[in-house]
């Protein structure tokens, strides 16, 4: 490993649970429940039949390995709260930068990708006899699970700047140590 670069395994996991997580937001975007009216010739009903659920699962499973590859990075570095200081100086303020930034996107990647999957899981049945002429059935709209998946890239690059300065925080020793050999103050000697 060398000097304030960090583990390469770690890197690795982050940007490969990322990767994935990207993967299945994407896959759930192209996937998204798409429904369409019937007519029940009986009682004269109308009512939405959507074809495949499987995007909620694919945004549920982005959610998850997400989730995993910011839980990964901050056990990690101890969420940059606990454990070893970090050396005061430009490496400290990049890596307090990344960490917050790193979050802020975190959560409203998360947030569009359970929105996504919670509003795809939402079907709406029987409406009962309905006489409008521009009726339609609920959807989720284009482009939740691509705003999910950008903010997951988002998170991951943001991840790897924190995690490379952190460590170059974590690593670096303090540019002023200061010399103490001997006591110098209130011990002088009395003759």
């Amino acid at each position: 490993m060398g000097e304030g670069r960090g583990s390469t395994l770690v890197h690795l996991l982050v940007v490969a649970l990322c990767l994935v997580a990207f993967g299945f937001a994407i896959a759930a975007e192209r996937r998204r429940s798409v429904g369409s009216i019937k007519r029940d010739e009986r009682t004269n009903e109308t009512y939405c039949t959507y074809n495949s659920d499987v995007a909620t699962g694919y945004g549920v499973g982005s959610f998850l390995f997400l989730l995993s590859g910011q839980s990964l990075l901050m056990g990690v570095t101890k969420c940059m709260c606990f454990g070893r200081p970090l050396t005061a100086g430009g490496n400290r303020a990049w890596s307090i930068i990344y960490f917050m930034s790193s979050w802020v996107t975190f959560v409203i990647a998360e947030a569009c990708l359970i929105a996504g999957a919670t509003k795809n899981a939402y079907h709406t049945k029987y409406r009962g006899m309905i006489y409008a002429q521009n009726f339609s059935c609920e959807s989720l709209r284009k482009g939740i699970f691509i705003a999910g998946a950008i903010f997951v890239v988002a998170t991951m690059i943001l991840n790897v700047y924190y995690y490379m300065y952190f460590t170059k925080a974590t690593t670096n020793s303090p540019s002023h140590k200061p010399n103490r050999q001997s006591p110098t103050l209130g011990m002088t000697g009395y003759a």
